[in-house]
């Protein structure tokens, strides 16, 4: 394949530095890369040369593409771990089986690749906790940064998080655990799709909590505020979802668990003039401090 899978893309890093915990007083090694959104283009050089190298390639990714890549550059060592998902399986039981696959190649002495879709550190938790436990052992661990569906968000719909911030929160723990929304700045709801449903499955997820959501979001925007149902595009060529919609449309169903909402700001910022007035004495007191020093 072309782009970054050429064999003279990089070459192969040094072994991974120890890292917080990671102490490296055992053998085996635990490096987590993020294969992107859509792995042909998002896919760093860096996390190719680890791919290839690594003694086992550990897998959780979305397409065939993105398999038949890392078959491609690891084909001795590339093992999916999607197998461990079940139809109304607890998904947290299935991180948890992933987490174990992982120490048990780095406790192996095994150089050990655990390769994520995405970015390998947003909502994923078998990748944080197998680095957490493998430096807790004494091996050596580190993350290298990925592309995210928030990435490709702000590309696809023009968003800066820089002009009016941007609060991101994963649907359910929105809605279970009191987040404070401030609607004069972007919002990003991931995982809307299957919002109140901790299992897995491959299709239908359980939405019977919607009307909640629905609620508490009427009780933060007007119901004619505009929003966005946005799933990044997976394969070269292909156009993101983008999906004008209202509060009241989440209850029509038809949602991808792929999707993420996206809401707008629905007012504008309001000023602090007292800060700013403050803000302003402060640094006029400080150049007038630091001119009569230096004078």
């Amino acid at each position: 394949m072309a782009g970054p899978t050429d064999d003279t893309a990089a070459p192969a890093p040094a072994p991974a530095q120890p890292n917080g915990n990671g102490n490296g007083v055992h053998k085996g090694s635990l490096i987590v890369v993020g294969t992107g959104i859509r792995t042909v283009g998002h896919l760093t050089m860096e996390a190719v040369a680890w791919i290839r190298q690594a003694d086992k390639v550990l897998y959780v990714v979305g397409d065939p593409v993105a398999e038949a890549m890392l078959k491609e550059l690891n084909p001795a060592g590339a093992e999916s771990l999607t197998g461990l998902y079940a139809e109304g399986k607890p998904r947290i039981e299935t991180y948890n089986q992933m987490v174990e696959r992982t120490l048990d190649c780095v406790r192996a002495g095994m150089v050990t690749c655990m390769a994520c879709y995405g970015h390998p550190g947003v909502f994923v938790y078998p990748s944080h906790e197998s680095i957490r436990r493998a430096r807790a052992e004494g091996f050596q661990a580190r993350m290298l940064p990925g592309i995210s569906a928030e990435d490709c968000l702000f590309a696809d719909l023009g968003v800066d998080p820089g002009i009016s911030g941007c609060q991101s929160y994963e649907a359910t723990d929105f809605l279970l655990n009191g987040r404070v929304i401030d609607p004069a700045s972007s919002v990003v709801l991931w995982q809307i799709g299957v919002v109140g449903d901790a299992t897995f499955k491959p299709a239908g997820y359980d939405l019977s909590a919607m009307p909640l959501l629905i609620e508490r979001l009427l009780a933060i925007y007007p119901a004619t505020h505009p929003m966005y149902l946005y799933e990044a595009a997976v394969f070269h060529g292909c156009d993101p979802v983008i999906r004008p919609i209202t509060v009241h449309e989440l209850a029509y169903g038809g949602l991808s668990a792929g999707y993420t909402l996206y809401i707008p700001p629905a007012y504008a910022s309001s000023s602090d003039p007292t800060t700013y007035y403050r803000m302003n004495a402060m640094i006029a007191a400080n150049k007038a401090a630091s001119g009569a020093a230096i004078g």
